[in-house]
């Protein structure tokens, strides 16, 4: 085939096969009698949402307690420290009161003005997560309220004035007048987690009325009605020890309340909390709220609001007045004997005789013939070892300084005839009397007596916790002391007029006999931190007073070892 040909043949083939590639062949038809087979497509579903976990308040607010609970500020700061602080590096003040307190009252300079329930609607107004931020109220409640709240949401660094401007201004801090400016936004918010803000914000919004508050007066005719509310003392062991305790309450410290839940009553029963000044109790009362409680509030200023009032106390033993009994009733002679009617007292009708002093001091003077030993901190906790509470019982020392201190306590505590050996072992071997060597055998053990237990306890806190020293000084060092104006104590002497005049006075002492001690505290200093001596004649009342002062709250007292006798023996100078 010539070439002119093969071309368009070529051409052809293709163009065959092209449309050959393109053509439909027609399928084959099948019969078949049975059924044809419908194919549905099932519908498809849209993915189920999971919820997010509601927030775990129980275990929040634990942490948050925990936390908290770590030192005994519970996240407050004083009226002195803010106002240190904000001399030098001011914290962001926040005034949580309504409008009309404010207007009242006053405010701190610097504060800006949220009250309570917009203080979730307004975080754009606080500054970033970790600054230092002051939260304050009329005494702390809601002050709590936000503290607690601030926390939660993750600010880290967040006080409550404790006290609030009640307290501010007791310290006679500077207030301003009016309310605070408007304040500006100055943040943006980081919420975490919106679940937690919203359950926080629906709280702290939906605050009512009293801001779930109750004051003293209104819980002491809560408790008079026929139906008392449960109440809670969230206090430290040692608080309510010292200060006393609302009678029915029951005990559950704040690092504790919440792993204690089974001693709560029931959800929806009323529950007082109740600590020492209301910071505590705020931050519970939120916590047990938000955990379901529905009838919860806390006492406004706390057990020391209650005391306050002059609502009854129990639990603590009103010192002054147990002191003020025991002083002005003291008989002639004050509870004490010499070392000569205690000689003519063994030939006849020997007393039951118990040597306070240490081993060491008995093994070196040796012991009037007779006398068991219980060093003086032992001796509340031997009670068994004493005779009953109506046979008699003379105590001795060395002196008759911790004679005083034996023979008080076992008054104070029922025994009916317990004296302390004037001038203590001292006197009894000047007045050359009998003394055995060595140490006397252990005292046998019987049955103690049943005291008052609130009583018992103060007076062995006192007994047991006796110093090295005793509390005393001596003629030589309280001389020195004298000389110099700056160290100088204040100087009480506690003798009777007839002393006073008989054999002088030390220069610069006031006197107030110690029977009528607590009528003329008036003219003791009322800094009861401070420097105080008192004297007598040989040591015996001086150690009376010193318990007594000491036991009233006096911090720093102590009693001329020997009295003026040993004075006057140092050849110091007496005035007349």
């Amino acid at each position: 085939m010539s070439k002119k040909l093969l071309f368009p043949v070529t051409l052809l083939v293709l163009l065959s096969l092209l449309l050959g590639a393109c053509t439909t062949v027609a399928p084959v038809v099948v019969e078949t009698t049975e059924a044809p087979v419908v194919v549905t497509e099932a519908p498809t579903e849209e993915p189920t949402a999971i919820p997010e976990p509601a927030p775990d308040f129980l275990s929040l607010f634990t942490q948050l307690v925990n936390e908290n609970g770590k030192d005994q500020g519970y996240g407050t700061i004083s009226a002195t420290a803010l106002n240190e602080a904000l001399a030098d590096k001011p914290p962001f003040l926040v005034d949580v009161r309504e409008a009309a307190e404010i207007e009242k009252d006053g405010y701190i300079a610097g504060a800006i003005h949220l009250p309570i329930r917009t203080l979730t609607a307004n975080l754009d107004k606080l500054p970033g997560l970790d600054d230092p931020i002051v939260i304050y109220c009329a005494s702390g409640h809601r002050g709590g309220f936000a503290f607690a709240a601030l926390k939660l949401l993750g600010y880290t660094n967040v006080k409550n004035l404790a006290g609030g401007i009640g307290a501010w201004k007791k310290a006679e801090f500077a207030v301003e007048t009016g309310v605070p400016a408007a304040a500006a936004a100055i943040s943006t918010p980081i919420v975490a987690d919106q679940q937690l803000f919203t359950a926080i914000d629906g709280f702290i919004t939906g605050l009512p009325e009293g801001f779930l508050a109750i004051n003293a007066a209104k819980l002491n005719e809560e408790l008079a009605s026929g139906e008392a509310p449960v109440m809670v003392d969230t206090r430290r062991p040692d608080e309510v020890a010292s200060n006393g305790y609302i009678d029915g309450a029951i005990f559950l410290p704040y690092e504790t309340i919440l792993t204690s839940l089974d001693q709560l009553p029931e959800k929806d029963q009323r529950i007082v909390i109740y600590c020492g000044s209301g910071l505590r109790g705020s931050v519970l009362t939120m916590a047990l709220k938000m955990i379901g409680y529905t009838d919860v509030v806390n006492l406004g200023g706390g057990f020391g609001a209650w005391k306050a009032s002059q609502f009854p106390v129990a639990g603590i033993v009103d010192w002054t007045a147990v002191w003020s009994e025991f002083t002005s009733g003291m008989p002639a002679g004050f509870y004490s004997v010499s070392a000569a009617d205690l000689n003519t007292a063994m030939v006849d009708k020997a007393p039951f005789l118990v040597d306070v002093r240490e081993t060491a001091e008995v093994e070196k003077t040796g012991y009037i013939p007779g006398a068991i030993h219980l060093p003086i901190r032992e001796l509340l906790n031997n009670l068994d070892k004493l005779p009953a509470q109506d046979q008699p019982i003379v105590i001795y020392c060395a002196s008759g300084h911790r004679g005083g201190f034996g023979m008080a306590a076992l008054r104070l505590l029922g025994y009916t005839d317990v004296r302390n050996l004037g001038g203590g072992i001292n006197a009894w071997i000047k007045g050359e009397f009998a003394v055995e060597t060595g140490v006397p055998a252990a005292p046998a053990a019987g049955t103690a007596p049943v005291v008052d237990e609130i009583r018992f306890r103060d007076l062995n806190a006192f007994i047991s916790g006796l110093p090295e020293g005793f509390m005393t000084v001596s003629a030589t060092d309280l001389n020195t002391e004298l000389a110099d104006a700056a160290t100088a104590p204040f100087l009480l002497d506690v003798r009777t007029a007839d002393e006073l005049a008989a054999d002088g006075y030390i220069a610069g002492s006031v006197h107030v006999p110690v029977t009528e001690l607590f009528a003329r505290l008036d003219q003791l200093p009322q800094d009861k931190a401070a420097k105080m001596v008192v004297l007598c004649k040989s040591g015996h009342r001086g150690a009376i007073a010193l318990m007594a002062l000491k036991m009233i709250g006096y911090t720093d007292v102590r009693n001329l070892g020997g009295g003026l006798g040993a004075w006057i023996a140092a050849q110091l100078p007496v005035e007349k």
